[in-house]
């Protein structure tokens, strides 16, 4: 008699440690994985699909270069290869975005109809968007109660599932498809920046982890507001792509912090995977978010479109040193660290007054951990027409946060190379520098840097202005 085999489906969680569909499915006999290039993955941004490329890498290097690499309609390809391998049952780990819900019912229930098992586990979610509902079972629209009452009240999430004590890969397809041939490395050298900042490997997850614990959790509370100290975890690219699960994250976070009973490690970073699990939880009860305004009175806000401005924007070359230095962190490395998103952000939407989808869009190109719940939720509340929103009347100025939060200028002098030799006291407004300091500092506004591309007391003015008339419509 035959033994019974399956197919294990991999998705956004490339490991092979702390998968509990995997594990399930190596409890059943022979595996046969695979990964499928769908449709919808082919509008992935530039910097996802070169960490996907790496990742897919490493992971067909973990299972012995037998990982089964395929493209096309998900739906179709699972269901027509469990019916010709004879497969007993498949196995995957839920995604909870709205086409990848719609496609694992599909599969489901093509599956059932020829009685093949279909097996979904949690391997991205703390808790699942469906579990965490205020008392009349609508979803929460604010983060602290979502996280406070919503997450902390609930049971512990699950334990972590560990490492497999075995699998067993079958060998019965020959994958046609090589990594090279899913063509998602660029054609354009641009990368190099990328390859020198990330280890994207399952063991590299595991170090950053190590390194966050062991050196940076103690300061993060404090020192994460300020990008020079380096207290980011660098976690999230391969949370998003699932090279490590968040159950180990939050066992190993909790470990820690038990550790210590003199409340020096406080719950700021468990909020940070909290506010992931809100995204999550937004865009499962509100598949729109990427698109449409959850404060729906701001479909009619005034936005401008001003190309050139917007350009200056994405190539950090506004003549606002703080958020030009984010702008080329994030094309030099695929992130941008969490200060500077908001002030970015914040610059791009309040003192340009562009729509906040050019922004998610060009951070979807861009960034490495990019996430369409975390970055449509992101963009929303730093516009202030999300459920959770930002107060309409913030905006950050980029000059006070940059000598609030890069006092000594470590972090944009990194970034801006031409701004060296400038005193750090002209650092963020060197239009405010005297001739002689520019002369000496080898800097001539509109040449060497741009002058600002706006007034920022004027910009911040018109801002309010106009979400002062959308607040008033509103009511």
């Amino acid at each position: 008699m035959a033994s019974p085999k399956c197919i294990y489906w991999f998705r956004n969680d490339l490991r092979i440690s702390d998968n509990p569909a995997l594990s399930a499915a190596a409890e059943i006999g022979e595996v046969l994985p695979v990964f499928i290039l769908s449709d919808s993955e082919n509008d992935l941004g530039s910097a996802s699909k070169w960490w996907l490329h790496h990742s897919l890498h490493d992971l067909n290097e973990r299972l012995g270069d037998r990982l089964n690499l395929l493209r096309g309609d998900a739906t179709k390809i699972i269901c027509d290869l469990a019916k010709e391998q004879e497969v007993d049952a498949v196995f995957w780990n839920r995604c909870y975005e709205p086409t990848s819900l719609a496609q694992e019912r599909s599969i489901a229930r093509n599956l059932e109809q020829f009685g093949i098992g279909a097996n979904s586990f949690n391997g991205s979610a703390l808790w699942e968007p469906w579990e965490v509902l205020k008392g009349d079972g609508s979803p929460y629209k604010v983060f602290t109660p979502f996280f406070r009452r919503g997450c902390l009240s609930r049971p512990l999430p699950d334990e972590p599932v560990g490492e497999m004590a075995s699998i067993k890969l079958s060998d019965l397809v020959e994958s046609t498809t090589s990594l090279e041939d899913i063509n998602l490395l660029p054609s354009v050298d641009w990368d190099s920046g990328l390859q020198e900042r990330w280890d994207v490997s399952e063991a590299g997850a595991h170090q950053n982890l190590n390194e966050f614990l062991e050196n940076k959790l103690s300061g993060y509370s404090e020192g994460r507001d300020f990008p020079s100290r380096h207290m980011s975890s660098n976690l999230s690219p391969y949370i998003s792509w699932g090279l490590i699960s968040v159950h180990r994250i939050y066992q190993r976070l909790k470990q820690r912090m038990g550790q210590f009973e003199d409340g020096s490690y406080d719950d700021t970073f468990l909020s940070q995977l909290g506010w992931r699990g809100f995204a999550q939880s937004l865009l499962y009860h509100f598949p729109d978010l990427p698109e449409k305004n959850m404060q729906r009175k701001f479909d009619s806000f005034p936005w401008i479109e001003n190309e050139s401005n917007f350009d200056a924007w994405k190539m950090g070359q506004t003549g606002f040193p703080f958020v030009d230095a984010a702008m080329r962190e994030l094309w030099q490395t695929g992130f941008m660290h969490n200060r500077l998103r908001m002030v970015a952000g914040s610059f791009l939407v309040k003192n340009l007054l562009i729509d906040w989808r050019g922004g998610r869009d060009w951070f979807w190109d861009c960034l490495v951990d990019a996430d369409l719940a975390n970055n449509s939720m992101g963009w929303q509340w730093v516009s202030g027409c999300g459920v959770d929103a930002a107060p309409y009347f913030r905006v950050f100025n980029p000059v006070t946060q940059g000598r609030k939060f890069d006092p000594d200028g470590a972090y944009t002098y990194r970034y801006l190379p031409e701004l060296q030799k400038l005193p750090v006291k002209y650092l963020f407004s060197p239009w405010d520098a005297p001739a002689a300091v520019l002369e000496e500092a080898e800097v001539v506004l509109g040449t060497d840097y741009p002058e600002p591309i706006v007034d920022i007391a004027e910009s911040r003015k018109r801002a309010l202005e106009a979400y002062s008339m959308v607040r008033s419509q509103g009511k």
